[in-house]
């Protein structure tokens, strides 16, 4: 960046930029981006500076939702733990901000105390005030779950006017400050109580900019009949999409959270289904998380660049002595305006721009003689940091995500569905007969049986030709097909015999039954007669 940089110097600095992703990242914005925030006041109008504790921290949940819909719940249900000072009631028990994280004991440390800890991601909380900080707290508990993620519980969301002003802080921008720095945002409504209240859809709109992170769980969805959890689905679905007011379908999750017996358990089977697939998107943030860290570093750039364009252009436009007063308010009204010049001009785009509506409020209170001008190296370090610099960190982050392929939320209820018979499809498809003495094909063999010999088989085989003209008619596709020929061709011959050609048949009702392929055939599906040849072969 600086040409009286001798090469020697430039030699000694190269080791520090590359270990891990979330070193480089650090190093980029403290070198490249805080100085252009900094000296642009990007802080006053928009998230403060991070800090080391918001690259290194682990991820975040924010657990967000109108009362009584199970957010707590839902948490406990997670950990298998109660969570110290927490309350569970159908009224509105959470009343503040909790943030669970790991701890070697059991206590809680209020928000005053937690805001000055450098190792906790949560010092530039502090603006939000005392009123804020004494409803805000972290539960610290020694928990498996905990080891991996933190969880983020929120204050129930009431409906009316009254309720919202009696907070005493500003409750969006609190979600807008977590929702920037978490890793996941699980939105919770309750089946029976769909209406989205005033306050929750500004809470929802404050999220804007994070849909990427959200995910909507319809939860007490055992306390509806399936023909009634059909409509609630299609209503919910519906008024996501006025609040978000965006064409695009949110992944919704239907299921009960808690560990409670099912009211009306007809849906059982689809909440097993549902748990699965939310479990394994929290499963896989720690995975992700560097990755996370980088998109936010880079939507926190394209900000700070759109920015420093606004900040410039308003100190152009003002005069140097008289009228300034009047020429402020003019350039706040005309600001939609400004965005879209500076749109035109500079080439960026619109979904780059803040709000401008809170932008313009936010300019109200500040003196644009004291803005700065456009300096077009600081600009040129920007456009670096965000076309090479982080395209440099890219091939760090595949290394990175392969050493920790196996680096999973393990513990808690993450456990439960992968303990013994309860694994979600261990007694179907392929599974299937597993702890079954006789062959699980054998109930069904007679029947495949006649197909077999219909096809004229010559000294007890079917060629290839034959077997294929036959499993085409299943009309699965012969990437599906040659993969269960390879599966069922046990002695590698390139024939099948009547046992094989059962266990082809069995695999092919599997599969337009829905159910997965496995890459290696099971030893419990391997036909009798092979199964001493097949083991003397391993």
């Amino acid at each position: 960046m600086f040409s009286w940089l001798g090469k020697n110097e430039k030699t000694k600095r190269t080791p520090e930029v590359i270990h891990t992703v979330t070193e480089g990242l650090k190093d980029l914005y403290k070198k490249k981006l805080l100085p252009v925030e900094e000296f642009y006041r990007f802080h006053d109008f928009h998230s403060p500076a991070l800090e080391d504790a918001d690259f290194d921290n682990k991820p975040m949940v924010l657990v967000v939702g109108q009362y009584s819909t199970g957010k707590t719940t839902f948490i406990k249900y997670l950990l298998e733990q109660d969570i110290p000072g927490s309350r569970i009631g159908p009224e509105p028990t959470t009343d503040s901000f909790i943030a669970v994280m790991h701890g070697e004991t059991e206590g809680i440390i209020p928000g005053n105390a937690l805001i000055v800890d450098p190792k906790k991601p949560f010092r530039k909380l502090n603006p939000f005030g005392n009123t804020f900080l004494n409803r805000f707290m972290c539960s610290h508990l020694p928990n498996k779950v905990l080891e991996s993620i933190s969880l983020i519980d929120t204050p129930g969301i009431l409906s009316g006017a009254k309720q919202r002003v009696s907070r005493g802080y500003d409750f969006p921008a609190v979600l807008q400050w977590f929702a920037e720095r978490v890793d996941r945002i699980i939105l919770l409504f309750d089946a029976h109580k769909l209406e989205i209240s005033d306050e929750f859809s500004e809470a929802i709109r404050a999220l804007k900019g994070n849909e990427d992170k959200i995910r909507v769980v319809l939860n007490k969805a055992d306390m509806v009949e399936t023909q009634q959890l059909m409509r609630v689905y299609g209503a919910l679905m519906w008024s996501l999409g006025k609040v978000f007011n965006t064409p695009e379908v949110l992944r919704v999750y239907i299921g009960s959270f808690w560990s409670e017996p099912l009211l009306i358990s007809d849906n059982r089977h689809l909440f097993e289904l549902e748990e699965q697939d939310l479990f394994q998107d929290i499963q896989n943030l720690p995975r992700n998380s560097a990755l996370r860290k980088l998109n936010d570093l880079v939507k926190r750039a394209r900000l700070v660049r759109v920015h420093a364009h606004i900040i410039s252009h308003l100190k152009k436009e003002m005069p140097s002595v008289f009228g300034k007063d009047n020429k402020k308010k003019h350039l706040i009204s005309k600001l939609p305006v400004i965005f879209a010049k500076i749109q035109l001009e500079h080439h960026i785009s619109p979904g780059d721009f803040p709000d401008c509506f809170k932008m313009q409020e936010l300019l109200m209170v500040h003196d644009f003689n004291k803005f700065h001008s456009l300096k077009p190296k600081m600009i040129e370090v920007l456009d670096e940091m965000l076309t090479t610099d982080i395209a440099k960190l890219m091939p760090l982050l595949r290394q990175e995500d392969l050493d920790t392929s196996d680096h999973m939320v393990q513990g808690g209820a993450f456990d439960g569905t992968h303990n013994g018979p309860f694994v979600e499809g261990i007694t179907e498809g392929v599974f299937e007969g597993m702890e079954d003495e006789d062959w699980v094909v054998t109930k069904d063999k007679p029947k495949y049986d006649e197909i077999f010999y219909n096809l004229s088989p010559m000294d007890g085989k079917l060629s290839g030709t034959k077997a294929k003209t036959w499993m085409v008619t299943t009309k699965l596709p012969n990437s599906v097909l040659g993969k269960i020929w390879k599966l069922s061709d046990v002695d590698r011959d390139g024939m099948l015999d009547d046992e094989e050609f059962a266990l082809a048949s069995h695999l092919i009702e599997v599969k337009l039954e829905g159910h997965g392929l496995p890459t290696e055939l099971p030893r419990h599906l391997v036909p009798p007669s092979k199964r001493r040849q097949k083991g003397s072969a391993e």
